[in-house]
């Protein structure tokens, strides 16, 4: 049987940390910025855990973990 490949899409946007749990970057902040506030959009900087344990999953099942 082959190796799994990893998604590439999903190794682009995902990655685990060391206690195995997967971080992500925040959604909306692309275009269409103007209409929200300073706090909103600072708000989506940076990243953070993801909060779903059945996304989670399915995840790592896409990066071959």
């Amino acid at each position: 049987m082959p190796k799994m490949k990893t998604h590439s899409s999903a190794k682009k946007r995902f990655k685990v940390t060391g206690s195995g749990k997967i971080k992500r970057f925040q959604a909306g902040k692309r275009h269409l910025l103007r209409k929200r506030s300073k706090k909103a959009k600072l708000r989506l900087t940076g990243s953070t855990i993801m909060a779903c344990k059945g996304d989670a999953k399915r995840i790592k099942a896409l990066l071959c973990i």
